[in-house]
């Protein structure tokens, strides 16, 4: 059977791309190796933040506040409202270019003091000079749950779903456009050419119980929140479903692969995460550990997406290097692809694979 399009890849960046290209009028298969948001891929795990502050970067604001949108149209159950509370330092230049990128775009938030900070959230504890932006209409998306649902809502719409194994083309699929979404296994698929430009590496979460009957780390009470003090890139969550609460890390690990690598954590990881807690939140430095997980991250030289096509075959398109920030853009990711696609809108050269180098020069957080 031929289909107008097929996508290759059921995480958020390739459901996205699937229920997009179903509402151009396409006949589209959406196929995945495992199954939407499965363990193994970078879209598995319990939760993601969805944010829109990215320094002096509009174009991920915009598309951010455009995939916010989307999600809440498709599975607004799976969207938790916590707020997303972004922490800065006096006279920090990013934090600052955040602001006005957030003033430019209309995005509703609260600049929070120290002393309004320590008000507001005594489970806290920050250095002099930090403040905080809190983003209203940020939060949470419940990543596998949120992923399920976005193919379920493609399905019902006429996208057909398989599961099996599709390799590099020339691939057994007939389609008039195939679309590589598969994330970690893209540099896999692709080894000439996103061999360096896209690097998966391991990543390590923590979840960790509150006290008993304590109720200051529960949604309503604390928001997820990203630490842009600590160089490490600390991040976090509220204790949802009663998981714990979640913390992690923004920073590139060991290269991993997403196949074969372990998926334990180490004690050194363990050791710095109650470091951090420790100092930042002092009520949970000895809070028993509830799970953990090992993902990864599939990120380009740059951080900024690819989304492009092969250089070698005109109906293949390469769609990744989402990891670490990716994940909440996925609506937007889609509609961008189906335009270009549909030839309705114009490339962007950030998403290009010219852009990509072999050499980590991150610049998107």
């Amino acid at each position: 059977m031929a289909y107008d399009a097929a996508v290759v890849g059921a995480g958020a960046f390739g459901s996205w791309c699937a229920w997009c290209l179903r509402k151009t009028g396409r006949r589209v298969l959406l196929v995945d190796a495992w199954g939407p948001g499965h363990s193994r891929a970078s879209s598995g795990d319990e939760t993601r933040i969805i944010r829109a502050g990215y320094g002096a970067d509009e174009i991920y604001t915009r598309m951010a506040m455009r995939s916010l949108a989307l999600w809440r149209g498709v599975c607004r159950e799976n969207l938790l409202p916590t707020g997303v509370l972004r922490i800065g330092r006096d006279g920090d230049e990013y934090s600052a270019a955040t602001l006005e990128t957030l003033q430019q775009a209309e995005v509703p938030f609260d600049v929070l003091d120290g002393a309004e900070l320590a008000r507001r959230y005594p489970q806290m504890r920050l250095d002099r000079g930090a403040f905080g932006i809190l983003e209203r209409e940020g939060g949470v998306l419940m990543a596998r749950r949120a992923v399920a649902s976005v193919v379920a809502d493609a399905v019902r719409n006429g996208v057909e779903y398989a599961t099996e194994w599709v390799s590099a083309p020339p691939s057994s699929i007939r389609a008039d456009v195939l679309v590589y979404a598969c994330g970690p296994w893209l540099p896999k698929v692709f080894p000439s050419i996103l061999g360096g430009r896209i690097r998966t590496t391991r990543q390590e979460v923590f979840y960790f119980a509150p006290p008993a009957g304590d109720a200051r780390f529960a949604i309503g009470s604390f928001p997820a929140w990203v630490d842009f003090t600590d160089p490490r890139g600390p991040y976090g969550f509220p204790d949802i479903d009663s998981r714990g609460v979640k913390v992690a890390f923004d920073r590139h690990g060991e290269e991993f692969d997403p196949d074969t690598g372990d998926r334990r954590v180490t004690e050194e990881g363990l050791t710095e995460a109650r470091e951090f807690l420790a100092g930042r939140f002092p009520d949970l430095a000895k809070a028993p550990l509830a799970e953990t997980r090992v993902c990864q991250y599939e990120n380009t030289s740059s951080g900024d997406f690819l989304i492009d096509r092969h250089p070698e075959f005109d109906n293949v398109w390469l769609v990744g290097g989402g990891s670490g920030h990716g994940f909440k853009h996925g609506p937007a990711v889609g509609e961008y692809l189906a335009g270009r696609i549909e030839g309705s809108r114009p490339p962007e050269a950030r998403f290009s694979l010219e852009s990509k180098t072999r050499e980590r020069q991150r610049s998107v957080y």
